[in-house]
């Protein structure tokens, strides 16, 4: 039962979270965030929502801090969704300091309503304690994480050195890896281990242009000509972004089945025990350090490997 102090504390949130939302007017939630979103009482949805684009906003602690707020409110309601994404939050230190434990707790019991993203998020975070976050147990604002300090991983001092004819590429991954959600960075790692940047690369196993699309990858991804670069990196960014959702975030899997395939992932239950992929493996994740990836559940069922795990 909801009393007037609890609408009136929510009301307060809502209309801070929209000071800070304002110029996020012509954004859009996505067509899964909004199917989520409607599925609960108008509060939380509203509480979701604003955090949400608060979320996708211009990235600062502040935005991020008020998205918890409200993802908190949303938690105290019995919200599995707001429970995960406030776990997220924990998990990534955006917004709020980063915690692996509260993480781990607002994913159990997000879980224990069937959320299955936050299921399979406590195959990464390691859970010791239970402790759930005090603005989820009691009216009160969540500690804010210190001011944003953009990290800096090897891949960065990569491109920061590319040559002045090769510099127009940066641009392009960023767009076409924006159109897919794939970090760049990331995307940008594997370029540079597939191809340093060779626009016209051709390995002896016939994988073709940027990111080293073998004719099938290429058919299978409507690629016409691998060696044109947007179309190169169209093909390659949208396999990738497959392969996260079917190993639904796991980098290292991800990465180890773009070199290998799925099919070598899923034979060997992990990373294959192929010295080329293992070293490709490697060298990706010295430029690109980060293990988990956000994915979309509705690109494909995740692998078997994956479905063993849970």
């Amino acid at each position: 039962m909801l009393n007037i102090a609890t609408f009136s504390c929510l009301r307060k949130m809502i209309g801070a979270a929209l000071i800070f939302a304002s110029f996020l007017a012509c954004a859009e939630l996505s067509q899964h965030e909004s199917e989520v979103f409607n599925n609960e009482p108008p509060v939380i949805k509203n509480l979701l929502r604003q955090a949400a684009l608060l979320e996708r906003g211009e990235p600062s602690v502040e935005n991020d801090w008020q998205a918890a707020r409200l993802y908190c409110a949303a938690s105290r309601f019995g919200s599995a969704e707001g429970q995960f994404r406030l776990g997220m939050l924990y998990a990534a230190g955006k917004g709020v300091p980063v915690d692996g434990e509260l993480a781990a707790a607002m994913f159990v019991i997000a879980s224990q309503q069937g959320h299955h993203a936050a299921q399979q998020m406590l195959n990464t975070v390691k859970l010791k304690a239970l402790d759930l976050p005090p603005c989820v147990t009691a009216e009160v604002e969540p500690e804010k994480a210190p001011p944003m300090v953009p990290p800096v991983v090897e891949i960065d001092r990569y491109v920061a050195n590319l040559p002045a004819d090769k510099r127009w590429l940066l641009d392009l991954v960023a767009t076409i890896s924006g159109w897919y959600k794939v970090d760049p960075k990331l995307v940008l790692s594997i370029i540079s281990v597939e191809s340093n940047f060779a626009v016209g690369a051709q390995s002896a196993k016939q994988a073709q242009g940027l990111m080293q699309l073998i004719p099938e990858t290429a058919e299978r991804f409507n690629v016409k000509n691998a060696f044109n670069a947007s179309q190169n990196i169209r093909g390659g960014v949208a396999y990738l972004r497959w392969l996260l959702a079917y190993f639904e975030g796991d980098v290292a899997l991800a990465v180890a089945a773009y070199n290998a395939g799925e099919g070598a992932v899923n034979k060997y239950e992990g990373i294959p025990p192929f010295a080329e992929t293992r070293r490709y493996v490697k060298e990706v994740q010295q430029r690109y350090p980060i293990k988990y990836h956000p994915f979309d559940v509705k690109i494909t069922e995740p692998s078997p490997v994956i479905k063993r795990r849970g």
